[in-house]
């Protein structure tokens, strides 16, 4: 109730809406007379090339003039490009339509090519047009006008020229210098007597086809997504996986078309409005992973330029998180969220711990494969105490195991509940709890779990070479063929076989360690863990080689932290201090009311149990 917009917010909001209604409304009922016309205009203009001459100049252009209004002068050119560039990107744009053509970054290649400078798009793989009503109510789009352009150092303006020469409309592109973000504006001049007066937004079409720029398709896919922000500050996605439409009524301040380490975003400072967002994937023969097609409208005052900003860079964390610095909370951009960190309490160890901790071996200018043994040995030592606590329990375990096995035998499986009871209170004699080593586990699993999310979304690895791999950010294949097998696929992973081979020596080593009987629960709890590392490879075959190399670091070290443990822990000693924590809790006053009244209902369900099973044996 507090939060409800109010009677003239509600107001404006309907305004609104009922203009963009209006505009879709009649762009329906002319779209069909506009191509038809269109149609007539190029046939006509195609019979005076051939010399035919069934149509004069004079007939051209008054079918022109009906089609496209005072924009007549702009339907006819020629497509020219107009290139900006700075230390970071390379922008080409067209002047058919005005729009942005090509978009490279000077910084990266595409996987496999070492010479050209890797794109975003190209040609008709991006469009941006914009819907314009005309003053005598013909509906027309950007996309079919040419614009001529003006350039002066870093900004270029596309011109779009209408019959009158002090009415036009611009298109104003400012590149800064090295950055990956530009502005863009759009500046009416003029456009009182052209333009209609009574519709206030105007419409927007944004399609873009993503190329597939990595070798691992499949995590390509996975992390290939269209994201947007409400003016509020949440970010939401359409689905990843599969085809995703959705409408948004409210005002969005960015629309992301994102890759796995590559994004297109257009920014608004006012909002876009009722947008209806799209996401298609596409086949994989198709040398594309998504379709992204959105229609939105913006607040246009043809007195008053609309602000709008790109974004065409790396899903670079710093990069982005670097346009939110100095600036009010209110109009934070918030792009950040652009690369995938995990859980809320998982990103926030990869945002303080993690990546400051990457940053600051690679500002050393060490080799990446260094780097990533440093960020293993630190990442060991933050949770060394909690496995130590981990390790100590499972030894306080194992040196019960002779007292467990006699009263496994005094109580048969049939008299399980007299057996878990007697089984209970020697670990409270001892001072053990069977659950005292999973909390040193759940406690580091923060941690390892940065560590997962951390590599595959870390552009930093993006083609640097270790070893065998050539592009730590994907799989490393040692073997390949065509026909992918089930579960496996069409390649072999080095770094993913080693993991799994040491993966299985380390099961075995901490097996060793460990109580274990002639239970055939645990007989199946011991094939299990050792299942579990062939599972991993099936699941880590197709990640990227980073992660994998990460992992195989992390069993060496556990391996030599068990090891080391094995042989500075003393088995007697440490059954000699359980005794002699069992003697003082004997020795130590009674137990408080709450642990005798405990005892005391475990003792009556013992009762109650054994005089259910007297009475089940009189019945047989």
């Amino acid at each position: 109730m507090l939060n409800r917009p109010s009677k003239e917010e509600m107001a404006e909001r309907q305004r609104i809406n009922d203009s963009i209604a209006l505009v879709r409304q009649m762009e329906w009922e002319a779209e069909q007379l506009s191509q038809q016309i269109s149609a007539e205009v190029a046939a006509a203009s195609s019979e005076q090339q051939e010399g035919n001459g069934q149509l004069s100049e004079e007939e051209l252009n008054d079918r022109l003039q009906a089609t496209y209004g005072d924009f007549a002068v702009s339907a006819r050119g020629t497509e020219d490009f107009v290139t900006l560039e700075n230390e970071r990107v390379r922008l080409t744009f067209t002047t058919r339509g005005g729009r942005l053509y090509r978009a490279e970054l000077k910084e990266y290649k595409a996987y496999g090519d070492t010479i050209n400078d890797l794109h975003l798009f190209t040609g008709e793989e991006s469009n941006l047009a914009f819907t314009l009503i005309t003053a005598n109510n013909r509906i027309i789009s950007t996309q079919n006008l040419y614009f001529e352009p003006i350039k002066k150092d870093s900004v270029l303006t596309m011109r779009l020229k209408s019959t009158n020469e002090e009415a036009y409309l611009d298109f104003t592109y400012t590149l800064p210098a090295n950055e990956y973000m530009f502005g863009f504006d759009i500046v009416p001049h003029n456009m009182e007597q052209v333009l209609a007066q009574n519709v206030s937004t105007i419409e927007m079409q944004w399609h873009q086809l993503v190329p597939q720029q990595e070798k691992g398709r499949k995590f390509e896919e996975r992390y290939a997504q269209m994201q947007y922000m409400d003016m509020s500050g949440d970010v939401s996605d359409l689905s990843e996986q599969k085809s995703a439409r959705k409408k948004e009524a409210g005002r969005l301040r960015w629309i992301a078309y994102k890759d796995q380490f590559f994004s297109t975003v257009l920014i608004s400072e006012d909002g876009f409005i009722s947008s209806e967002l799209e996401s298609e994937p596409q086949n994989k023969y198709s040398g594309y992973i998504k379709e992204y097609n959105t229609t939105t409208a913006l607040n246009f005052d043809l007195r008053e330029p609309i602000h709008l900003r790109y974004y065409t860079g790396p899903n670079h964390y710093n990069t982005l998180k670097a346009y939110d610095e100095g600036v009010e909370k209110s109009e934070r951009l918030n792009l950040k969220s652009l690369v995938p960190l995990g859980w809320k309490i998982v990103s926030w160890v990869n945002v303080i711990l993690v990546i400051p901790m990457f940053d600051l071996f690679t500002s050393w200018g060490l080799h990446i494969g260094l780097i990533i043994l440093l960020m293993t040995i630190v990442i060991k030592l933050i949770i060394l105490p909690f496995v130590f606590k981990s390790y100590q329990s499972t030894a306080k375990m194992r040196v019960l195991k002779p007292q467990i096995d006699e009263i496994n035998a005094k109580f048969p499986p049939e008299k399980m509940q007299e057996r878990q009871q007697a089984t209970m209170a020697l670990y409270q004699r001892a001072g053990v709890s069977p659950m005292s080593g999973c909390l040193p586990m759940l406690l580091q699993m923060p941690v390892v779990m940065a560590m997962f999310w951390f590599f595959p979304t870390a552009i930093e690895l993006r083609g640097k070479s270790f070893l065998w791999a050539d592009d730590l950010s994907t799989y490393d294949s040692i073997i390949s063929w065509s026909t992918p097998i089930w579960g496996i696929g069409d390649h072999l992973s080095l770094f993913c076989i080693l993991f799994t081979i040491v993966n299985v020596a380390y099961t075995y080593i901490t097996m060793q360690t460990q109580a274990s009987g002639n239970d055939p629960s645990q007989k199946m709890m011991k094939w299990m863990m050792y299942l579990m590392p062939v599972m991993f490879f099936f699941i880590f075959n197709d990640y990227a080689a980073g992660l994998s190399y990460y992992y195989l670091l992390a069993l060496f070290f556990s391996i030599l932290q068990t090891m080391i443990f094995r042989w500075t822990t003393d088995d007697k000693k440490i059954l000699a201090e359980m005794e002699a924590n069992a003697k003082k809790k004997a020795n130590a006053k009674p137990r408080s009311g709450l642990a005798e009244r405990l005892a005391k209902m475990q003792q009556e369900q013992l009762r109650q149990a054994r005089e259910n099973a007297k009475a089940q044996a009189k019945k047989r």
